[in-house]
């Protein structure tokens, strides 16, 4: 999960001078089901990429102060013949479903009916996933993962320790303080600092050493992590951004499913399925109390020719960062954030 979060992240934003929020467990879960959709090369490029989609599938989160909801959708035109496989391999997703909208008869209808259904998943962080002419007259189906996470950190950053600071670049941003046993750890070019939340979630700050560059060393940083006691500065975040991931992803391998020779016969015998675009929106929040999160990604699919005690450790996050959002027990990454203007 972690190799398709830094591979995609690459491809997705070059610009390291840029502010880019995603989410990795939502891409890979909508990317993985239309995986299970596919056949021949279009699937082999997509498990090439993918790599192994259980910790996407086993993540459940729960408990005190935490909300965590997941939907994977079909949404198809009732007139699409629908392989009673797939939707028994739908089935293993968490939150899948399976909804008819009028893609043929009225676009605009349809497009809202699964704005309005994201919107509902994600708690209204993300009311519009699709603009206008995302749906278009050929469009047949679409798999849409929607996700929302709201959770409080185990132990929260004092309120009255935040204040004004400075971040390279930017001036003086509401930068949060707190001393706690973290996990702690400074290799390969990074310094890295997990923030603990309940429900078995966890922030990974993750802090070049200069600035913002290749990604190799963050696998090794992150399995270096170490309790220690540590005097975190970090910044509060808001961060937002969309993205269309077919050119990223073409980048990466995926490119028979975005053309006409794409082999989707494993979601319905209709031969002339093939994959226009997928859309991806993020929103991610940190504050004193801890973080939320939403994130939905559609994979629109169209149709040929349709009719139709120690010293603390200091870490003082003042210049451009990544952060992940992950699992702790399956190492799901939920969220990636590069913020370079906090």
């Amino acid at each position: 999960m972690l190799t398709f979060a830094l591979k995609l992240h690459d491809a997705l934003a070059p610009d390291r001078t840029a502010d880019v929020c995603w989410s990795p467990f939502s891409v890979a879960s909508a990317l993985g089901t239309t995986a299970q959709a596919a056949r021949g090369r279009t699937a082999d490029e997509l498990t090439a990429l993918l790599g192994d989609t259980t910790p996407v599938r086993e993540t459940r989160i729960s408990g005190d102060d935490v909300t965590f909801a997941v939907a994977n959708t079909l949404w198809a035109w009732d007139a699409l013949p629908v392989n009673e496989s797939f939707l028994t391999d739908l089935s293993a997703w968490p939150g899948a479903a399976v909804r008819s909208a009028p893609f043929a008869e009225d676009v605009e209808a349809a497009r809202k009916l699964i704005n309005a259904d994201v919107a509902d998943t994600t708690r209204g962080l993300i009311p519009e996933l699709l603009d206008r002419g995302a749906v278009k007259s050929d469009t047949v189906a679409a798999l849409v993962n929607a996700l929302y996470l709201k959770t409080a950190w185990t132990e929260e950053f004092p309120e009255h320790d935040t204040e004004d600071r400075p971040f390279r670049d930017v001036g003086d941003v509401p930068t949060m303080r707190r001393e706690a046993k973290s996990g702690y750890a400074h290799a390969a070019g990074w310094q890295a600092v997990t923030i603990p939340a309940h429900g078995g979630v966890e922030a990974v700050v993750l802090l070049p050493d200069d600035d913002l560059g290749g990604l190799s060393g963050v696998p090794t940083v992150l399995g270096a992590l170490q309790r220690r006691n540590v005097e975190l500065f970090l910044p509060r975040l808001r961060a937002k951004s969309s993205a269309l991931l077919s050119e990223p992803l073409r980048d990466l391998g995926v490119r028979t499913l975005f053309t006409k020779d794409a082999d989707l016969t494993g979601l319905s015998p209709d031969p002339r399925l093939y994959v226009d675009e997928v859309v991806h929106e993020a929103v991610l929040r940190l504050d004193e109390q801890g973080l939320e999160g939403a994130a939905a990604t559609a994979v629109m699919m169209r149709a040929v020719s349709l009719e139709l005690p120690e010293e603390p450790v200091t870490v003082r996050v003042d210049r451009p960062y990544l952060l992940l959002v992950r699992h702790q027990h399956t190492g799901a990454v939920l969220f990636v954030a590069q913020v370079a203007h906090p």
